[in-house]
């Protein structure tokens, strides 16, 4: 292993999944990920290599056939995944969210029969805020579930997807009418079950297509239709007693996110180093490799450096959240600084590689495209700013 973002205290299950998640991402992944990447082809081969290896089910309870693993394993993974191709660790992040959404929320009867075939791959989840009017504001959300009788009726339409057409259950947010003071209070949590693919995949429910994106390829995006989608009350996360919560289990999710996301900046990030620093060694000017001139030496030492920070951020979050502690100021510094500086690690990546970094024959073109998604997903930077001086000033107050 490198000496760039190495994490102490690691068990020797850790390091042996973490070095199996790497040789996988060496031999499998990143031989294919510019080939795939263009086409914009599904990575289904990729994709059968995970399930056999378990990582669907890397963090749900052995009682229901996962390995039962930590948040923090799970990121370390994502990292490794994400420094072959970011797209890959998109596959399984909103999956996993669900995952854990459903351990974590979801009544008896939801986990007996939905975290066993998630373990194995055989069901993945997709996770569903957005809609088109609305992004960060979560409180403008239009989707709304009524009811009628046992049953909700589900109207409105979402977007952005990630596994918007793949997956076989979707954690949805909507509006229900429940009488809380808050609009945060009149919010439900359902999970929508389908069939996998593009249409109607389940009466009512529509995944129209694939949005076309300027980068994070292969892995689809889609918008999501509801018009009458009919589902008992037991469809809420937790079951009836759980309606209005929604919010609250969507925003326990998000938290677990922003740590993925964080995550993964940091993957690519050390991807771009890599290709930067042997780049660097191997190309010459004026005589000597880049390396040698001191300009470019300095850029090595502050990318070194950047990764190393974001990668301490995220894992001091991920601990964090494993402990059972509150970490959404933790999580929203570690994904601000994971996320601002993978953009700049891939930018002096792609500075030094010249002319060449504007080659589609050259990773580093596609990591240009990547980073930026980064710096929107799970909350803008913006946002992190916003929860975290928020929380900071709710620490400090005087």
């Amino acid at each position: 292993m490198a000496r760039l973002a190495q994490t102490p205290g690691l068990t020797d299950v850790q390091r042996s999944i973490l070095e199996t998640v790497r040789e996988f991402a060496d031999k499998e992944i990143i031989p294919h990920a510019q080939r795939l990447e263009h086409a914009d082809e599904y990575p289904t081969d990729i994709l059968d290599g995970m399930r056999e290896m378990g990582l669907f089910g890397l963090t749900i309870d052995e009682e229901y056939g996962g390995l039962g693993e930590s948040l923090l394993t799970y990121a370390l993974v994502v990292e490794q995944l994400s420094r072959g191709w970011m797209s890959i660790s998109g596959i399984v992040n909103t999956h996993f969210i669900v995952a854990y959404l459903i351990s974590q929320h979801g009544s008896a009867e939801q986990k007996a029969r939905l975290l066993p075939k998630m373990a194995t791959g055989e069901v993945r989840g997709a996770f569903s805020m957005s809609e088109p009017e609305t992004g960060s504001d979560v409180s403008a959300i239009t989707s709304r579930a009524v009811r009628d009788g046992d049953r909700y009726v589900l109207n409105g339409q979402k977007m952005w997807l990630t596994n918007g057409a793949y997956s076989s259950v979707v954690a949805t947010l909507v509006k229900t009418d429940t009488g809380a003071e808050s609009v945060y209070g009149n919010m439900s949590t359902f999970l929508l079950e389908k069939e996998p693919g593009f249409g109607e995949t389940a009466p009512g429910l529509t995944i129209p297509g694939k949005i076309e994106k300027m980068g994070y390829k292969g892995v689809e995006t889609t918008e999501m239709v509801l018009d009458g989608v009919t589902v008992p009350d037991s469809a809420i996360l937790g079951g009836a007693d759980k309606v209005g919560r929604g919010f609250y289990q969507m925003m326990d999710g998000i938290e677990v996110g922003r740590v993925n996301v964080a995550a993964r900046a940091c993957g690519i990030s050390i991807r771009a180093f890599e290709l930067a620093v042997s780049y660097a060694q191997q190309r010459k000017t004026f005589g000597q490799p880049l390396a040698r001139h001191q300009a470019i030496a300095f850029k090595l030492a502050e990318m070194g450096t950047k990764i190393e920070a974001a990668h301490a951020l995220m894992v001091n979050a991920a601990r964090l959240k494993d402990a059972g502690q509150r970490n959404d100021v933790e999580a929203g510094m570690a994904k601000l600084l994971a996320s601002e500086y993978c953009a700049e690690v891939v930018q002096e990546s792609f500075r030094i590689h010249g002319g060449y970094g504007y080659s589609k024959e050259y990773e580093i073109e596609r990591l240009m495209r990547e980073a930026p998604f980064l710096l929107i997903g799970e909350g803008t930077s913006e946002i992190q700013k916003t929860i975290i001086s928020r929380g900071l000033l709710k620490e400090y107050k005087l």
